[in-house]
């Protein structure tokens, strides 16, 4: 009698949770690259994407790992958490901040972590433990330490170009017949997949963080010789005429340290991006594994599925290499939401939407009361009718110097705060110090969709420049320091 009341105790706990939640993360993904019929093959992320309302304007909040994670985690702003670099943890200044995963726990989910969803290189702290029902996997790692890992002889590097730089441990662009499990990813699916099996008969978020197409360009070789390098979309480095040298940076992540950077020959440059849509196929064979086992388990109709990136990136546009800025290369993500009933599935939305708003829109989602201080709009809404629009605007920002925390006085010198509009991105570059504008840029998204010509100082758009800056002086006054 006693197991009897047990198993219905138990089933009726499951039976008033909200559905489960799979929340899947990606690093540097280009938004254009998750959509139907672009260049990169992705037969995962094309069912994932059949499946799903797919945000097609949606924004992170800084181009850069730790803040635009921090905040979308948080549902709090690089401002409020007061954090716009990569070495500070997000609990330093906010020790007693809820978290998206810590939210859940607190309300009967089992939250597990699998992979690199917190930023956890360059802190003191690696992760954040408290979020999560169990240890971390394979979360705290660097980039450039994703050596391949085989038995037996390592097979040969075949790249052709000379590389660029070294990536820390590994050369910047490497292709070797080796197994998924080689690499950081292949083990984060195989692990994915083991922890899933573990939490299926209980209310669960599971959070799956894959690491590519991160540089260093190493997938293994087959997912390489899916593509002609000649087939690739051709690259227009020209910068945005009119534009500030604020808006610029140095490209470091990918060039290396300014005194050593060569700039690379038409060759690297061709194996470089070749490289980055090798890497996304082999993180979208890594996703597929994921979605398999979802599908094996017969809980993908009681699963939320979420898949977003943490920011953009440039591959020579601009002539930039990396994030770190505020143009729509950096700041624009991939964000699909798959309900677990499956209504709306396929389509796409123009609803304007931004990586802080995910917090609570998947509270709302699954039932859960909603946290105080959130700096996001929930976007159940628009699941619910992509037709609608409930933001007027997104917002994007980012200091100057990129990475000012490798700087002596440790703190930026000015700061780029910039709108994106259904029609239009206007940034303004102000003074640390004083809050001064130094600096604008307005970029006419109608009839310049790459950003290649700074409208500022146009006497055309007075009016439409005008409405952009109430948008952003509301959201961000401008402050001393």
């Amino acid at each position: 009698m006693r197991f009897l009341f047990l198993s219905l105790f138990v089933a009726a706990s499951l039976q008033a949770a909200g559905p489960n939640v799979l929340f899947i993360m990606t690093d540097d993904y280009r938004p254009e690259l998750a959509s139907y019929g672009s260049p990169a093959i992705t037969p995962n992320l094309d069912r994932l994407a059949k499946r799903s309302v797919q945000f097609q304007r949606a924004y992170c909040q800084q181009a850069v790992c730790n803040p635009s994670r921090s905040s979308m985690l948080t549902g709090r702003r690089p401002d409020t958490l007061k954090l716009w670099n990569n070495g500070t943890h997000f609990r330093e200044q906010n020790p007693d901040v809820t978290t998206l995963p810590l939210w859940f726990k607190e309300h009967g989910y089992t939250t597990r972590c699998v992979g690199k969803i917190f930023h956890n290189w360059h802190t003191e702290a690696k992760g954040d433990r408290r979020s999560w029902s169990a240890d971390e996997f394979l979360h705290y790692a660097n980039h450039g330490h994703d050596t391949p890992q085989v038995s037996g002889k390592l097979p040969p590097n075949q790249i052709t170009a000379p590389s660029l730089r070294d990536y820390n441990q590994v050369p910047l662009c490497e292709c070797r017949d080796v197994p998924d499990e080689a690499y950081f990813d292949g083990r984060v699916a195989a692990e994915a997949v083991k922890v899933l099996a573990e939490v299926i008969d209980q209310p669960f978020f599971l959070a799956v963080g894959f690491w590519k197409p991160h540089a260093p360009f190493n997938a293994p070789k087959k997912y390489w010789d899916l593509y002609d390098r000649s087939k690739l979309p051709p690259l227009n480095p020209n910068r945005p005429d009119g534009a500030p040298e604020l808006a610029f940076h140095q490209s470091t992540e990918v060039l290396g340290p300014v005194k050593e950077q060569v700039q690379p020959s038409a060759e690297q440059i061709a194996e470089i991006r070749h490289g980055y849509f090798a890497n996304i196929s082999y993180l979208d064979a890594q996703l597929g594994k994921v979605l398999d086992a979802l599908e094996k388990s017969g809980k993908a109709d009681q699963t939320i599925i979420t898949f977003v990136g943490d920011h953009g990136y440039h591959l020579g546009e601009h002539s930039l290499w990396g994030k770190t800025s505020n143009f729509e290369y950096d700041a624009r993500v991939p964000f699909m939401i798959a309900r677990a009933d499956g209504k709306n599935a396929g389509t796409r939305t123009e609803s304007l939407a931004e990586l802080v708003d995910l917090f609570p829109t998947l509270v709302e989602m699954c039932g859960l009361p909603m946290p105080k201080g959130l700096d996001g709009d929930s976007l159940a809404a628009v699941v619910e009718d992509p037709t609608q629009a409930i933001k007027a605007a997104a917002f994007t920002q980012h200091p100057r110097p990129a990475y000012f925390d490798r700087e002596p006085d440790k703190r930026p010198k000015a700061m780029g705060y910039s709108v994106r509009t259904a029609d239009v991105r206007y940034t303004e570059w102000r003074d640390w110090l004083t809050g001064d504008v130094v600096a604008k840029e307005l970029y006419d998204h109608r009839n310049d969709p790459s950003e290649l010509k700074n409208r500022a100082d146009d006497s055309g758009l007075p009016e439409t420049q005008n409405q952009a800056a109430k948008l952003l002086r509301a959201e961000f006054p401008p402050v001393k320091h």
